[in-house]
């Protein structure tokens, strides 16, 4: 896989989402929701599950497991796919044919 392929497997589950996003909750997930929404008084219940979505955005990068899923799954790291280039196109080094390595020294 690729850069391109990861682009549009992000853009495809975008589209999916759409708007408004379903969730079917268990009992802790229930338990757990409600008593952060007590403490923490947002203005909606949705705001809470944004706040819980970043956070495991961000720590997932933090940690390095998202790098290795990408890395994994479409051979480029979160860095790539920001930029829309692999670190091989930042640094020129695919641009510079390979070297044979038996004429290597012969002029």
């Amino acid at each position: 896989m690729s850069l391109d392929d990861l682009n549009d497997a992000v853009t495809d589950s975008y589209s999916d989402l759409g708007d408004d996003l379903t969730v079917s909750l268990d009992r802790e997930t229930r338990n757990e929701l409600a008593l952060l929404e007590t403490a923490l008084e947002p203005e909606e219940t949705d705001e809470l599950v944004r706040r819980a979505i970043h956070m495991l955005f961000q720590s997932t990068v933090d940690s390095g497991k998202l790098d290795f899923q990408l890395r994994s799954a479409y051979d480029v790291t979160y860095d790539e796919y920001l930029s829309g280039m692999t670190f091989e196109e930042m640094t020129g080094a695919d641009q510079y044919p390979s070297m044979d390595d038996e004429r290597r020294y012969q002029f």
